[in-house]
């Protein structure tokens, strides 16, 4: 008689989130413009007249030609979008769910990039690869990061979720997760605990950044008053106590003292 052995069969592992369709994803990105931009007044007028917003329609038709293996088609819609919107999206980038492009203009993201939801780039910002080998070139951009005007992200790095990147900056390491980084190259110069937040909403005050030159100038200037409160309190103390008293504890007068120093 067979002997019969009883297999456990492996269970189906469960299904992955649903890829939202290309119709959602387009609204949510019309959608989201007006919570970010006050000059936007109708879901039509952002739709008709925002270039930002018709870059990210042709980078989400060419995304989808690009993943389903038409790499021709997609790169040639990617050419005929930036030449239509001023803004270059390669169709390999993997781009979030409501991001949103302020002006539209000179903004270059490249294949490799990786970008989260609620992202916002303010025009001129550049996304860019800093290696001829293929793999990981680009940076990531976590949820909810906002980039000023002009600023340069270079290299496979990642800028953690909440982050600021202040206008014109140039980063080129990675960043933690809330704070706001300036400067060439970029430096962080908010931490997490003194990073404003607004409940529900996008932190976009993008323009309110310190100024680390002049905290570094401010400190200088306070030492400055320090040492010279304290040299006049040491003059006081030298012109009360006379010069019998200066020369038996230092063996010169308080004028020969005096001259010494600015000798």
């Amino acid at each position: 008689m067979a002997c019969v052995v009883d297999i456990p069969l492996a269970e189906p592992s469960p299904p992955g989130p649903a890829k939202p369709s290309l119709l959602k994803l387009l609204r949510e990105d019309i959608g989201c413009v007006r919570q970010r931009d006050p000059a936007a007044r109708s879901q039509l007028e952002t739709l008709l007249t925002y270039p930002g917003i018709h870059a990210v329609i042709w980078y989400r038709i060419a995304n989808r030609l690009w993943t389903g293996g038409w790499r021709f088609p997609a790169r040639l819609l990617s050419w005929f979008g930036r030449f239509a919107s001023n803004v270059d999206i390669h169709p390999g980038a993997r781009i979030g769910r409501r991001f949103f492009i302020d002006h539209g203009a000179c903004v270059v993201i490249g294949e490799t990039a990786e970008l989260g939801d609620d992202v916002t780039l303010y025009h001129g910002v550049t996304l860019g690869g800093t290696s001829w080998s293929p793999g990981k070139r680009h940076p990531t951009l976590e949820d909810r990061v906002v980039v000023g005007a002009g600023a340069k992200i270079l290299g496979p790095i990642t800028v953690g979720a909440g982050s600021r990147v202040g206008a014109n900056s140039v980063v080129i390491d990675s960043t933690p997760p809330d704070v706001t980084v300036v400067g060439i190259p970029a430096r962080v110069v908010r931490p997490q605990l003194s990073h404003r937040r607004v409940v529900g909403k996008i932190d976009l005050d993008h323009h309110l950044m310190p100024d680390p030159v002049g905290d570094a100038i401010e400190v200088l200037l306070d030492r400055v008053e320090f040492l010279e409160a304290r040299l006049t309190h040491m003059q006081r103390r030298v012109k009360d106590t006379g010069a019998p008293a200066m020369q038996s504890t230092t063996g010169m007068a308080p004028q020969s003292l005096m001259e010494t120093d600015n000798g």
